[in-house]
């Protein structure tokens, strides 16, 4: 076994592959740009190498950086991590040259599988049903749109050396076809270092399920069944789970095998996914192999036990796999959600910034992972488990030069609903700030009824929120619940600040017991009557509500119960009031007297300013082209600039027909939010 690897890599994957070879007794070796000199996964490693500067392509994927880093650190081998280098045979190549090991599989099957375009030509030679599309490469946006035209749109336009979204577009005409073309182009140049793009088609109302294969060198390759990952926005996965709510046993085993069989047709070894998309009578089609371990190989071992990453370095290390096919089991369920530092109430634009405040759920052992003795964290086994797999922590900079992932979050139950219900508490209890994220977002996904019915496509985001996101209304039972326990709340604030101030001499000699509550239209009347115990609401012409809960002024996260039902919501003081924020609702809760209620009515509303005549930055990002210039004419809809965040370019355009009289950023330049960009008239 090593006694030294190398992570060739940064963030949560980085620190995930440093706790397994912690749990091995294998020493660790970081690598880091100038950006990630104080990250989580330098901090952890028993060693750390400085690399370059913050861009990928001057840092994490300089191959020669790299091997200097095994050589100063006598590293014996190196995980890849996914994206980066992970896909990438000449990094292979040059590790086998230096007589390191590389934990992954052997560089002929980077070639073979790694390469979208070969995959699916091996594919089809080897008898497995691919989505029709062109394999050759595509030399410019013209023959994309020839070739677009030909096959059918809509169609994918995707990178042949991509992944995680990067460098994928869909077209529905000829000039989505030659837009997306460059715009692809461009984003695999820089996240992979090879531009080379093909062309399939978009197969309508998919459901994308993925079998996770594993491969020894001694001749023996498992699958460890599915996952689903239909939910996702601009090709990239939010939601995953294992397994899929679809599949049949059948079903199941037959893609299994075929996955099977295709990696061993290229000598596969170590961890991979054969991803597919399947149709609504169950035919599946092969898609790609991704020769590297997946971001959402979590549910994969919630259900089965196995560390794949442990099984990953045995395989680089000679060891042959540990069990057969009927050895591996299928217990529970297990549902993944990630955490990405973008903000859904601005289309998920990328958000940067620091960490004011990083507070996950705490980590609960269970099912098969606690039972094998795979499991990295300490708490105690219980019903339901979870796990939160970062790279981040509080006080840290999420940086606009890589991936926006913050964290996955995932939980797991001894069937769908239970694992449903656990993430549902664990996202209410996730505490994230000074960022945009989507943790509203996908509190919303788990409580949608296509989701808990299982019924859902790769369309699900863009049919179900077609305008974008803008939060969660609550049920009004729900909201009544919200207002119990707010003005329960408010009152104990209240007393707190009527001994500090000097007020109270006596017990509630000068706090009320009759408070105004709004919520958005909604107003209720209460009165609270208080014991030792807890405080009953009671609404006026309404119900009752019993609020029991350990929460003081100064707590941000509420965890109280409302009539015994728990309620969990996170807390932020405002005049008069709280932000409360539960289930995906961000709600603004007023808590007045009578006589402040009525004041508070008279009030004039605050109207924003008028920004219509300016083209302001969504997020931060790097200008990387103007496609107009001061005096031109635009048209609703038309392409104005490109800005560049995270590894995506995001194409700002015309809201509505106009002149331009002003262009107040230049190519190059590196924007905040809301900076303008442009004027018009």
């Amino acid at each position: 076994m090593f006694n030294k690897i190398l992570i060739a890599n940064r963030g949560e994957i980085a620190c995930r592959v440093i706790k397994t070879a912690r749990k091995m007794g294998i020493k660790t070796v970081a690598v880091y740009s100038d950006a990630d000199k104080n990250a989580l996964h330098v901090q952890m490693a028993d060693e750390a190498v400085h690399i370059g500067p913050p861009p990928a392509n001057q840092s994490y994927i300089v191959i020669d950086k790299i091997m200097e880093a095994i050589r100063a650190t006598g590293a014996e081998a190196v995980h890849p991590g996914y994206g980066f280098l992970s896909e990438n045979a000449k990094f292979a190549e040059a590790l086998e040259a230096a007589g390191v090991a590389f934990i992954g599989p052997p560089k002929v099957a980077i070639e073979a599988m790694g390469d979208k375009i070969t995959s699916k030509k091996l594919a089809q030679e080897a008898n497995v049903s691919t989505v029709p599309g062109y394999m050759g490469l595509i030399e410019d946006a013209d023959e994309a749109v020839k070739i677009s035209g030909q096959i059918g749109y809509p169609v994918m336009i995707k990178a042949s050396a991509g992944g995680g979204g990067k460098g994928m577009r869909i077209a529905w005409n000829d000039a989505e076809a030659r837009e997306g073309f460059q715009s692809s182009k461009n984003e695999a140049a820089s996240s992979f270092g090879d531009d080379r793009i093909f062309i399939e088609k978009f197969v309508t109302q998919p459901r994308h399920i993925e079998i996770q294969v594993l491969a020894d060198k001694h001749g023996n390759t498992v699958y460890l069944h599915e996952r689903e990952c239909s939910i996702q926005r601009r090709n990239q996965k939010v939601v995953e789970e294992a397994p899929s709510p679809f599949l049949d046993p059948e079903t199941r085993a037959a893609m299994g095998k075929q996955a099977c069989a295709l990696a061993a047709a290229v000598g596969y070894s170590s961890a991979g996914t054969v991803e597919f998309i399947v149709d609504g009578d169950k035919n599946f089609y092969f898609l790609e192999m991704n020769t590297r371990l997946q971001v959402e190989h979590p549910v994969t071992e919630l259900i089965t036990g196995v560390d794949l990453v442990e099984q990953m370095i045995r395989v680089a290390a000679g060891e042959k796999l540990p069990f057969a096919q009927e050895d591996i089991k299928l217990e529970g369920w297990a549902i993944e959600n990630r955490l990405y530092a973008e903000d859904p109430y601005r289309g998920f634009l990328p958000s940067i910034g620091r960490l004011t405040r990083y507070r996950p759920p705490v980590e609960v052992a269970a099912g098969p992972m606690a039972e094998a003795g795979t499991w990295h964290g300490e708490a105690e086994t219980g019903k339901t488990a979870v796990r939160n797999d970062t790279g981040v922590y509080e006080g840290g900079e999420i940086s606009m030069f890589y991936d926006p992932m913050i964290a996955k979050l995932c939980t797991w139950g001894p069937d769908r609903a239970t694992a449903i219900e656990a993430m549902r508490n664990a996202l209410d209890t996730f505490e994230v700030e000074g960022i945009g994220h989507n943790l509203p977002f996908v509190a919303a996904v788990m409580d949608h009824p296509k989701f808990i019915s299982g019924e859902m496509t790769t369309a699900f985001i863009a049919e179900e929120y077609p305008d974008g996101f803008e939060g969660v209304t609550l049920p009004e039972n729900e909201v009544t619940r919200v207002m119990a326990a707010a003005a329960a709340m408010y009152r104990v604030s209240e007393i707190r600040r009527a001994r500090v101030s000097g007020r109270m001499d006596n017990h509630n000699r000068t706090v009320g017991t009759h408070w105004v509550v709004k919520i958005g239209d909604r107003s209720e009347t209460v009165d609270i009557v208080a014991d030792p115990m807890g405080a009953t609401v009671n609404f006026a012409g309404g119900p009752s509500m019993r609020v029991k809960g350990g929460w003081v002024p100064g707590m941000s996260l509420a965890e109280v119960t409302v009539d015994d039902v728990p309620l969990t919501m996170k807390v932020e003081k405002k005049t008069s009031g709280y932000r409360l924020r539960h289930r995906g609702a961000d709600l603004r809760v007023f808590i007045r007297t009578e006589r402040q209620a009525e004041l508070a009515a008279l009030m004039p509303e605050k109207l924003p300013p008028d920004t219509s005549k300016l083209l302001l930055c969504p997020m931060p990002g790097l200008v990387v082209s103007l496609a107009v210039a001061e005096g031109d004419e635009v048209q609703e809809g038309q392409a104005l600039c490109t800005v560049e965040a995270m590894k995506m370019e995001n194409i700002l355009r015309a809201e509505r027909a106009g002149t331009v009289v002003a262009i107040r950023a230049e190519i190059g330049a590196s924007l905040g939010v809301d900076e303008i960009i442009m004027e018009f008239e």
